[in-house]
């Protein structure tokens, strides 16, 4: 399967690479390749990573679209091109992934209108404002509603990627994953440690 990793400048690293290093355990079943609006090379947050990118528009394949989250979103959110294509795509999409404030670009597309989400417990309030009508669950690590995934921040994507490994594949397949990558997974999704 493809995943189709959506970055922006100013994004935050291990909410892209959290979820891909976990993907990547299962490389002969996950492919992971990187794309911004325009493509190019793209800025991480602080860890000044440069990612060299490919237009959105080159997606080809539609299984699964991973949108970190970054400081950079606050710009975003307004980007009505960048918006109206993410829409499309989660469209076309089997599964859509959200790290952290990714949520808060999904929420601007209408589609998660009546369903549950989550994001990072930093920037919920501001999050929350992009669209009230989502079902926003603070206490979460991550939902799943449906094709839709959300996780809370940062490391929250990592547990995010094992809950959804363990969905498609089985609990022994997620747990082999996290012992290899010597990861402590927080499996509920119901319970976030960091909720304030």
């Amino acid at each position: 399967m493809k995943i189709n990793c959506l970055l922006f400048n100013y994004f935050t690293a291990l909410d892209a690479f959290g979820p891909a290093e976990v993907f990547g355990c299962l490389e002969k079943m996950y492919q992971v390749e990187y794309f911004s609006l325009s493509g190019g090379k793209i800025k991480s947050n602080r860890s000044n990573i440069k990612v060299s990118t490919k237009p959105l528009a080159s997606i080809q394949d539609h299984d699964i679209l991973l949108i970190p989250g970054g400081f950079g979103i606050r710009a975003e959110v307004d980007n009505r091109e960048l918006i109206d294509r993410i829409r499309e795509l989660a469209l076309k999409s089997k599964y859509v992934l959200t790290v952290c404030t990714g949520s808060a670009l999904l929420a601007r597309t209408g589609l998660m209108k009546q369903k549950k989400a989550t994001t990072n417990k930093l920037s919920f309030a501001w999050v929350m404002e992009q669209d009230t009508e989502v079902e926003w669950i603070k206490k979460a690590r991550w939902v799943v509603d449906g094709k839709f995934y959300s996780s809370s921040g940062v490391s929250a994507g990592i547990d995010m990627a094992l809950g959804f490994v363990r969905d498609v594949h089985g609990k022994e397949i997620a747990q082999t994953i996290a012992k290899a990558l010597e990861y402590i997974w927080n499996a509920d999704k119901d319970n976030d440690p960091f909720v304030n």
